[in-house]
């Protein structure tokens, strides 16, 4: 009696575990589940970052691509369905020839027909000649040589320093009112001193093609009153901030900015001999003064009778 108490003890006590260990299985399945979800949440919501952030980066690479002169081509949409078009299987031959009737009208010749075959190429032939010479005739779009064709705005030198391979250039960083500051390289460390250069509101021309100097890209240029033996940086005017557009009256100024200059064109050098500091040294083009809207006028420190450059 004693012995079968004790193997039915044991009999309860091993499906207790059998079902201690089968609640424990669903526990342990439950929190795997719990696990994964909760994973599965944090991955969504770091791609939904990671997205955002690809297209910040998107947008912030095309606004530097047009700011130096890239142009964007958009992606073609119809690719797929024009390819669809043309693998079309060309239709089946239609039969719908007229029974003959009593009163047709008699067949073609060949020689007529060949006639209306040769008046019809002679005629596309001329008009295909004529539209070619239309389009000859039409003159491109040409680029204003004068002062509107110059993109000059008000920067601010948020850093300077002396280029690292040449002791006459400074390297600055200047806030011209953008998402990013421009990086521009400037010949101006023998006549101006490095601590008259930081902070510095000064004018720059932003639409030069950008081009390396001893290894770094410069963006833009200073503008400055210069002579062969002095240079002096250009003043704008009391409360002009960094994006303001210098103008001129009697100019029309274009409301977006004008399109980076092509250096073979020579834009810039054939403007730049009527860009002088007039006799008390306001900058001016042609006599007319460089003006900051509501603002005033742009002037060089002490030059006069000077060029701008």
């Amino acid at each position: 009696m004693a012995s079968s108490a004790v193997v039915q003890r044991l009999e309860q006590r091993a499906q207790m575990a059998d079902e201690l260990i089968v609640k424990l299985k669903q526990q342990v399945g439950e929190l795997k589940q719990c696990a994964e979800e909760r994973e599965a949440r944090q991955l969504t919501a770091e791609n939904a970052q990671l997205t955002q952030e690809v297209d910040r980066l998107k947008k912030k690479l095309i606004q530097l691509e047009i700011r130096n002169g890239i142009n964007q081509v958009p992606l073609p949409t119809s690719i797929a369905k024009a390819s669809v078009t043309n693998e079309q299987p060309p239709s089946a031959p239609k039969n719908n020839a007229p029974a003959p009737a009593e009163n047709a009208k008699p067949a073609e010749t060949n020689a007529n027909k060949e006639n209306k075959k040769e008046k019809k190429e002679g005629g596309n032939k001329k008009e295909k000649k004529e539209g070619k010479k239309q389009k000859q005739q039409q003159p491109a779009a040409a680029v204003p040589l004068d002062v509107t064709a110059l993109d000059l705005r008000i920067g601010r030198i948020v850093d300077v320093k002396k280029h690292p391979d040449a002791d006459s250039l400074y390297v600055e960083q200047v806030d011209c009112g953008e998402e990013m500051p421009r990086t521009v390289v400037s010949g101006l460390v023998k006549h101006i001193p490095i601590e008259q250069m930081q902070d510095k509101i000064v004018i720059l021309c932003c639409n030069m093609k950008p081009a390396k100097m001893r290894g770094i890209l410069s963006q833009a240029m200073v503008m400055c009153a210069s002579s062969p033996e002095k240079v002096e940086l250009i003043n704008p005017p009391a409360g002009a901030v960094p994006g303001d557009r210098v103008s001129f009256n009697g100019y029309q100024m274009s409301e977006s900015f004008p399109p980076q200059m092509n250096p073979k064109k020579k834009i810039f050098e054939s403007i730049s001999p009527d860009l002088r500091t007039s006799d008390k040294g306001v900058a001016t083009y042609k006599g007319v003064p460089f003006e900051i809207q509501g603002k005033g006028i742009c002037k060089a420190p002490t030059m006069t009778n000077s060029l701008i450059k």
